[in-house]
């Protein structure tokens, strides 16, 4: 009887294979469907400096490029620095101003940053989409990777988005993060990385109907 033994390019492939198709398969979920946006209808990006574009020169922010994709007004409410607990008492005065018919919410970063009890941070989070909902506010959540040598996912996004029934893009921070070329320093994008941002941003909200 004879042995097979994998190579190590063997385990590669498989590896490659493997990755492969599971990016795929994340590709082919269903999105929660968003409410169409349409031409006079305001989008709010809601958050902090991700948000408000640290790292970039003024138009180069992700809300500025994506209006720019989908041909919507898109508000840039991004605060450097901000935790969800100001965010929290920041949101209900940035709706009633603005009246958007959506918010992207993209905040956290600065909580794990400082070590803020994730339990609170994601209650902060669950509330800042009640208050969207209870004004008639869709939602779509952006989440933020853990700060780390490789960065990953923060759990808590994918239980609030699967709990509201929200659209969640929750990968393409991380994806630029582990990117020198789309970074400006550790923790924030440049230009082509918030353009990165803005473009998968954009195709969520294709796949929601939101566009």
């Amino acid at each position: 009887m004879h042995r097979t033994y994998m190579t190590a390019v063997d385990w590669m492939r498989r590896a490659l294979l493997v990755l492969a198709l599971a990016g795929l398969a994340a590709c082919g979920k269903d999105v929660p469907s968003l409410p169409q946006i349409g031409p006079d209808d305001v989008i709010v990006a809601f958050g902090d400096s991700l948000t408000y574009g640290t790292g970039a020169t003024e138009g180069e922010s992700y809300p500025e490029v994506l209006s720019q994709l989908i041909g919507r007004t898109v508000i840039r409410a991004g605060l450097p620095g901000e935790q969800t607990a100001s965010g929290l008492r920041r949101l209900s005065n940035v709706l009633d101003y603005h009246r958007p018919k959506l918010l992207l919410l993209c905040l956290g970063g600065n909580d794990m940053l400082r070590k803020v009890d994730p339990s609170v941070t994601e209650a902060n989070l669950r509330k800042m989409v009640e208050l969207a909902r209870t004004q008639g506010v869709a939602v779509a959540l952006i989440g933020v990777p853990r700060p780390a040598l490789f960065p990953g996912r923060a759990e808590f996004y994918e239980a609030i988005a699967s709990d509201f029934g929200l659209p969640l893009e929750d990968r393409i921070l991380n994806e630029i993060l582990r990117d020198n070329a789309y970074k400006a320093d550790p923790i924030h994008p440049n230009a082509m990385g918030y353009r990165k941002m803005a473009e998968a941003i954009a195709e969520l909200l294709r796949r929601a109907g939101a566009v």
